[in-house]
């Protein structure tokens, strides 16, 4: 029995089809959503979701957050931003780790809520840069 996948950005729908398993970056480890699990809301970190079908990865998507609402039987997951990782350009994700780092470097350093968002936003980038790599 298959599990329902949707992967949606704020610009589109991405993904809409049923697979075996999908393997999502939670914010406190990676998790699968497959059928029968328990249901769970998830927080998801800047990382990849992989979609298997008959024992090996299909697909691959970079999402950069977000969350997911995992049931026995649908897995739809709300992202931050995501394209697949055969798209990630590493000279834009690059240029963004810069921006970043520069923000990072001019932050008050006092002002824990903004570093937060920051440090999350780094992870992302850096993450997008290894899903990238590790295609190419």
């Amino acid at each position: 029995m298959p599990v329902q996948v949707e992967i949606i950005s704020p610009e589109k729908v991405l993904v809409s089809r049923e697979v075996e398993m999908a393997v999502l970056p939670g914010m406190e480890g990676d998790i699968a959503a497959m059928p029968d699990r328990a249901p769970m809301m998830l927080l998801l970190r800047g990382g990849v979701v992989s979609l298997h079908e008959n024992g090996m990865v299909t697909d691959r998507f970079f999402v950069g957050g977000g969350f997911a609402d995992i049931t026995a039987t649908r897995c739809t997951i709300l992202a931050d931003r995501a394209e697949p990782v055969s798209e990630i350009s590493i000279d834009n994700a690059t240029a963004a780790l810069e921006a970043l780092t520069e923000a990072w470097d001019k932050a008050d350093k006092t002002d824990m809520s903004r570093l937060d968002v920051l440090q999350d936003k780094i992870l992302a980038v850096r993450a997008e840069i290894e899903a990238g790599s590790t295609h190419a």
